[in-house]
């Protein structure tokens, strides 16, 4: 059943969310329904196909959710690294659109079960981290590319680059550094060609996200995460994906884009400006807990 709100800034709107199939792309494609948006939901898992992830989750699940939460969901297969699959899908969209794209939001990961922690790079398998390359990065960039030029025609659109961590800084693991600090300057570099035609380009990251597969990885759901906080202290601070989902809505209706394009922006401070709470109307602020925590 499709849920009635009293206000929605982003009816008309046209987005997609490539990697919408869980995690912070499931949450961001929601609230931009909930916003009045049409959103079209991308991804490998789909009900007749699993992917690699191996994980229930689906695409048609998310374009689902976003229809009952006010929007109009709408499920597309595809593979991002497969430039013909995404240049179809551009193409779907600007006949059914009638040339209309707002947002592009690019959260294609898939590194999860590639990245070894605690394992250097000459030890770490170089396929596995090339792929994550190929997955994080390069997929973006292919996304990007056919997305760029619908904007361009309309004279305005945003492109939101979803990363980890709004700096430059070591992440733990040199294949999972590259490909988050890549996407912060994917946008910064974007920003600077796009600047020109009114389109705007961000990194956004959330904080320690509350993901269906973190819930899993410590053995709780969402009504119980609290207990996992015994396993994993910084766990307190965590957010669900609603709240990153929200400030990519916030982003999508500011009329003043504009003025952050280029920025590495985070769900926290954008809560902070925009005033928006997390599902379950707490406000959690990565940044402040990491430096009271010295992380």
């Amino acid at each position: 059943m499709r849920n009635s709100n009293s206000y929605q800034p982003l009816i008309g709107h046209v987005a997609v969310v490539a990697g919408g199939t869980r995690g912070a792309g499931r949450g961001i494609a929601v609230e931009l329904g909930r916003a009045g948006a049409t959103v079209y939901v991308t991804g490998r898992s789909t009900r007749k196909a699993n992917s690699p992830m191996g994980r229930s989750e689906t695409i048609e699940e998310t374009a689902e959710l976003v229809t009952a939460a006010g929007g109009t969901g709408i499920s597309v297969k595809v593979d991002h690294t497969v430039e013909s699959e995404v240049k179809a899908l551009f193409e779907q969209i600007e006949l059914e659109q009638k040339g209309r794209l707002d947002l592009l939001v690019n959260d294609i990961w898939g590194g999860d079960p590639l990245t070894v922690w605690g394992t250097p790079f000459w030890e770490h398998s170089l396929a596995d981290g090339l792929t994550i390359q190929k997955n994080a990065v390069v997929s973006h960039m292919i996304t990007s590319y056919y997305a760029a030029p619908i904007f361009i025609r309309r004279g305005k659109g945003l492109l939101i680059e979803i990363t980890d961590g709004i700096d430059y800084r070591y992440r733990g693991n040199l294949y999972y550094s590259l490909a988050k600090v890549s996407a912060i300057h994917l946008a910064k570099a974007m920003s600077e060609e796009l600047k020109p035609f009114q389109v705007a380009a961000v990194a956004l990251t959330p904080g320690f996200l509350r993901s269906e597969a973190m819930l899993d990885h410590f053995g709780v759901q969402e009504q119980n995460w609290r207990d996992a906080v015994a396993k994993e202290p910084h766990f307190i601070a965590s957010e669900t994906p609603a709240y990153i989902g929200k400030a990519v809505a916030a982003l999508a209706a500011d009329p003043q884009i504009m003025s952050k394009t280029g920025q590495a922006l985070s769900s926290w401070d954008l809560s902070d400006e925009y005033g928006f709470e997390d599902a379950d109307g707490t406000k959690p602020h990565w940044g402040n807990y990491a430096k009271e925590q010295g992380l």
